[in-house]
């Protein structure tokens, strides 16, 4: 569907169905990279929708999602594929048992061998084959959004894998060769920048990096959100969050603790922001003891008191 589209405009409005509002960058790089048939790399803090456009973006289009995350000794075996050994040994012990049926009409050692040597081939067929996220989106046979998510705490190894993923679409399995994908999957890799990533992994991507949003866009995604909370509450949160931001904190309060703070007001029926409630709800937003007491030092400046 996203390749159908003719401007970048009509993505953001897929997206805004899915209560996804997208910036004019994002919704222009989702537009090229479904036109170019590129992956695109999603760079920013944690909380500010990296994974959440791969998700919207699935379910604006009817794509099926296909979900990787990665982490610390990732390897292809989780990622791309393995071998079904239970149903491997079975087949082996169905063969040892067939092996008289196999070999009773030749008339040699040499015929005899090649008539069980012929069997290796269903030992390695895709009867045994386990798709992992990597090899199902390749093979899926129709359209798909690959995630791979937080690629950046996976080795520097693991980028080696993708790159033939990400170049042709196209997995190398040596029991079975080449399988090229019949239907381009759209990639979206998401990192954290815990690491740097290697100059051939960028290269085949689209790059987008999203940072917190700006306090016009962030009301909006509240307000869509909560569409029953007081605007001026809503500014006044946003306002509040905008200057949180902008303190010396060792976690900054991301789009995602915006939305569970004003859930929280949600659920405490609250009709005003003060310093009480400020208070009462650090919890949400302040995820280490220092940066909440830090906050509760400024909170006046913060809510504009």
């Amino acid at each position: 569907m996203m390749e159908q589209l003719t401007q970048a405009s009509q993505v953001a409005d897929l997206l805004a169905g899915q209560d996804y509002i997208a910036s004019t960058q994002i919704a222009t790089i989702c537009y090229l990279a479904a036109k170019m048939k590129r992956p695109v790399l999603v760079e920013g803090p944690a909380g500010v929708g990296k994974t959440e456009l791969a998700k919207a973006v699935a379910a604006a289009t009817g794509a099926e999602l296909i979900h990787l995350q990665c982490y610390e000794g990732l390897d292809e075996t989780k990622a791309i594929y393995e071998w079904e050994y239970a149903k491997q040994l079975l087949y082996t012990q169905m063969l040892k048992e067939k092996i008289h049926d196999l070999v009773k009409d030749t008339h040699s050692l040499g015929e005899a061998a090649e008539a069980i040597i012929a069997q290796e081939n269903a030992f390695f067929s895709r009867h045994f084959l386990l798709p992992r996220p990597l090899l199902k989106a390749i093979t899926l046979g129709k359209p798909n959004v690959l995630l791979i998510d937080e690629i950046d705490k996976a080795d520097p190894e693991f980028e080696a894998y993708l790159l033939e993923v990400l170049g042709n679409y196209q997995i190398t399995i040596p029991e079975l060769g080449r399988m090229q994908a019949e239907v381009v999957p759209m990639v979206f890799l998401t990192s954290n920048a815990s690491r740097d990533l290697s100059d051939a992994l960028k290269r085949r991507c689209l790059h987008l990096y999203i940072d917190f949003p700006t306090n016009e866009l962030e009301a909006q995604i509240v307000e869509r959100k909560f569409p029953l909370l007081d605007k001026k509450l809503v500014k006044k949160m946003v306002d509040a969050v905008q200057a949180i931001r902008v303190m010396d904190l060792k976690k900054l309060p991301s789009i995602s603790e915006t939305l569970d703070w004003a859930q929280s007001l949600v659920s405490l029926q609250a009709s005003r922001l003060g310093v009480e409630e400020l208070q009462t709800t650090l919890g949400v937003i302040a995820k280490y003891e220092a940066d909440g007491k830090r906050i509760l030092e400024k909170a006046k400046d913060i809510l504009g008191e």
